[in-house]
């Protein structure tokens, strides 16, 4: 007997036809929708469950449930485009002091999920009900741990926390248009066939399988990324040795950090500082060990380093972003701090590059030029490859996923110093993203202003590098370009080839021997 039957055995409700009741009757939203349908049936009784007018499509809500995800989907993937654009040129108001990779993954999460939303509408699933629950579930926790945190709530700035916020409503979204459709369905199945379906098709199985599989890929990067955020909270708690100045018209910050003292000489001249620059790591993870045991055997009496955007402790700055740029930043962090030299100028690798036009726009506040195993603007081409770029681009989407540090961390002890200076800082979302805006730029902005600063480069400034002698025997390239560097300025004080001595030459002991001598006789005069 079917379901809508009455005991007085009176035709079944759907089956009464009364014309001239329905001629003036107002039409709800289920007659509105399939009114010659429902005509041409009702004389026959219910629908089969396979009839395609059994379908939650029939009722007004459902629709505009649809209506509104597409609305969503369409919000969402411009937001997406917006933050994929500000990696390579920044918006305005759309810089963020962290990498900005934080906020592309958890908006691409949140694509994601109304794209699986939008292509899965019309499927309810248990599977998906659950596992949206607990997808909001984590992203309320990272969301409370964003916020909480100072630091991450800095460097995320308004981006990053519309971005996570989103995604959380996102998430909220799935679950309340599952069961929404899953109620339709069981109503437009009991109205028009004359009971609930439990059964599904083949295709709507696999399609409750891809759905689920794609869930569960969404939450397993979930919980990877939330453990990063926990690491990062962690990470915050190691203050910097120096202190953070607001550059670029209060924009971001630059940490500086200098130690010693300022020595007179016996005519009163101010003895240089020794300013340091890292090349492809921050100076904190090798040289500034290196810089205090100088101080403390007297070859130098004082040094500074500034962290380059996104190094280190020091913000990530807009893109695009050149070592001429990032030379104007670093000069106003030291005038902020208070130092004004004179300078001897000691760098390594790509860092070299900075230092050359930090030196040329500086003038007669250079006492000396040091280069270690520096890099030549003629191989700029090789830092800005797009295959490089396009991998420091990848790296850096998937760094929120902590693929390294979150193991690193667990299984092998990294500290947190290691992951904000050490070698593992190699992997943070800002590190990435300034490595990406070095590359985007080096064989355009940066080589002109490099080319231009060996122009008006005063001659008379002392000069000598340090190059590393496996690079050498490597590399006859790497030789020709290191000669050519001894020819910056007219007044070559030695070029030393340390033999055994890797790209980064302070790591043997003779590296640090041979550094550091050069360093006190430009010092000492």
């Amino acid at each position: 007997m079917p379901l809508f039957s009455q005991q007085d055995d009176s035709p079944p409700r759907e089956a009464v036809v009364d014309h001239e009741d329905d001629s003036h009757s107002v039409p709800d939203e289920h007659t509105r929708l399939l009114p010659n349908r429902l005509d041409s049936t009702r004389g026959q009784g219910l629908l089969r469950p396979d009839d395609p007018a059994v379908s939650p499509y029939n009722l007004w809500s459902i629709r505009i449930l649809r209506y509104l995800t597409v609305f969503f989907t369409l919000v969402t993937f411009v937001w997406w485009i917006l933050l994929l654009v500000s990696v390579f040129a920044t918006p305005p108001g759309f810089h963020s002091r962290g990498s900005g990779f934080f906020a592309f993954s958890y908006t691409s999460i949140a694509f994601a999920n109304s794209l699986f939303t939008l292509i899965f509408f019309g499927v309810p699933s248990k599977a998906v009900r659950i596992l949206s629950i607990v997808i909001s579930a984590i992203i309320a926790i990272d969301t409370i741990i964003l916020l909480a945190v100072s630091l991450t709530r800095y460097e995320e700035g308004w981006v990053g926390t519309v971005s996570v916020g989103w995604a959380l409503l996102m998430s909220l979204w799935t679950l309340l248009t599952d069961r929404t459709v899953k109620w339709g369905k069981r109503e437009e199945e009991e109205r028009l066939t004359g009971r609930a379906e439990d059964r599904r098709t083949l295709f709507e199985w696999a399609e409750v399988l891809i759905s689920t599989i794609a869930y569960v890929v969404m939450l397993a990067a979930l919980i990877m990324m939330t453990m990063n955020i926990i690491l990062r909270a962690l990470d915050a708690k190691v203050a910097p040795p120096g202190k953070l100045y607001w550059v670029d018209n209060d924009k971001y910050r630059i940490h500086v950090h200098c130690h010693g003292n300022k020595t007179t000489t016996s005519e009163g001249k101010n003895l240089p500082t020794v300013l340091f620059e890292g090349g492809e790591r921050p100076v904190e993870e090798g040289l500034w060990l290196f810089a205090d045991n100088a101080v403390q055997n007297g070859s130098i009496s004082r040094y500074c380093f500034a962290d380059r955007p996104g190094f280190a402790w020091s913000d990530t700055a807009p893109s695009p972003m050149s070592a001429g740029f990032a030379v104007d930043v670093l000069s106003e962090a030291l005038t902020e701090a208070g130092e004004e030299g004179p300078w001897v100028l000691a760098s390594a690798g790509i860092g070299s590059i900075y230092s050359r036009v930090f030196s040329a726009r500086h003038g007669h506040d250079i006492k000396g030029l040091l280069l270690i195993d520096g890099l030549h603007e003629d191989l700029l081409h090789e830092v800005a490859s797009p295959w490089r770029g396009f991998l420091l681009w990848i790296s850096g989407v998937i760094s929120p996923l902590g693929i390294d540090r979150v193991p690193g961390a667990i299984f092998r002890g990294r500290t947190s110093e290691d992951r904000v200076f050490g070698r593992a800082s190699q992997q943070s979302g800002k590190t990435i993203f300034a490595k990406l805006q070095e590359s985007l730029v080096a064989n355009s902005f940066t080589k002109r202003e490099v080319d231009s600063s060996r122009q008006i480069q005063l001659q008379d400034t002392p000069l000598v590098v340090v190059s590393s002698g496996k690079h050498i025997k490597k590399s006859g390239i790497w030789e020709k370009m290191q000669r050519d560097l001894t020819n910056l300025t007219d007044n070559l004080k030695q070029w030393d080839v340390v033999e055994g001595a890797p790209h980064e030459v302070w790591r043997t002991l003779e590296g640090r021997e041979r550094i550091e001598k050069r360093l006190k006789q430009l010092v000492r005069g």
